[in-house]
Parts: C-alpha cells; structure tokens; sequence
C-alpha cells in the first residue's frame, strides 16, 4: 500500500479466513505498537491486548463467541482481544468522572487505538474482523484478564480466502454538518 486512502480502501471486515497462512507473533507485535500511538485521555493509554496466537489460546477464544461468528472466523490466524483499565480515562486522579461519559473514554480511545492497530494490520496485509457479540466473562475466565479491565471487542486476524466487494459508503455531505 503507498498511502493512507489506498489502505482504507483494500481494508475489509473479512469473514473468510485462509486456513494456510499464518500471523507471525512480530506482525502483532507491530500492529499493538501502532495502537499505542493512537491518542488517549491524558495519556492515560488504558488499552490492553490479549494475544490468542497458539492453536489452544485460540479454540478458547473461538469457544467465547456465538456460532455465527464462529463460522466468520474459521481459519484466522490469531486473535487480538482488546480491553481497557475502568475508572481511569475520563476520571480525574481523584476516581470521580471528568463529565457525564466516564468510562465511555475508555472506549474511545480504544476505539482509537483498534482503528490504528487495523490500519497498521492492513500496511503489513494482514487481514481482520472485529467481533463484537463476544461472551466477555469467558473471555476473562481462558485469557487471565483482570476485572478491572473491560473486556471490548475480539480481532481476527488472518488472511482473506476471497476478495469481498467494498461496500458502500454514506457520502460526507449525507453524515457532516457545516455551521
């Protein structure tokens, strides 16, 4: 990819995973280091990454979704699951909300940060899938994760058994308001 528009257009929520190709462990390395560069609320940087590379770690994860996104994620490679520390983006020092969002903060900036972390995916072509229908406590329960963390979404990371057409897109002047 040469720029930022050719990689947001090739990148595609993919549901067709080749089972023969496989995500190296330094790939994800560089794909969370873009995430981190994704700003946060006060540099709080609360977003963590769980990484489902092993054949068991994955069949854990697998295990957490419901079927339909079983069946979409046949075949990855890997999975990133993406959390955040609670009570810390969007709070002051003193654990009180810093407005009416709290731990909505938490989210946005990790939503920030998956957003570079696929970005990032689809410079190194590597495919993915953000699931969101997830069972989070047993997610939790097969990845060790604290429950002071807020379990958000599961990547899947692979390579595309076919080449999907691009969907369309709201056009800027159907979403954007100018004042």
């Amino acid at each position: 990819m040469k720029n930022l528009d050719d990689l947001l257009r090739w990148r595609r929520s993919i549901r067709q995973f080749r089972p023969d190709t496989a995500v190296a462990e330094e790939e994800i390395r560089e794909m969370i280091g873009a995430a981190t560069e994704a700003p946060t609320w006060k540099n709080s940087q609360t977003g963590r990454y769980y990484v489902a590379l092993g054949a068991e770690a994955r069949k854990r994860v697998v295990a957490s979704l419901p079927e339909f996104n079983q069946r979409s994620v046949a075949g990855c490679g890997a999975f990133v699951v993406t959390t955040f520390k609670h009570n810390r983006s969007g709070y002051e020092r003193t654990g009180e909300p810093s407005n009416e969002l709290g731990n909505g903060w938490g989210c946005y900036d990790l939503g920030l940060q998956n957003a570079f972390l696929l970005l990032k995916a689809a410079e190194l072509g590597v495919d993915t899938l953000v699931v969101g229908i997830r069972d989070a406590a047993q997610l939790r329960d097969a990845l060790a994760i604290p429950d002071d963390e807020t379990v958000v979404s599961v990547i899947a990371l692979g390579h595309r058994a076919d080449d999907p057409a691009r969907p369309k897109r709201k056009e800027v002047d159907e979403i954007a308001h100018f004042c």
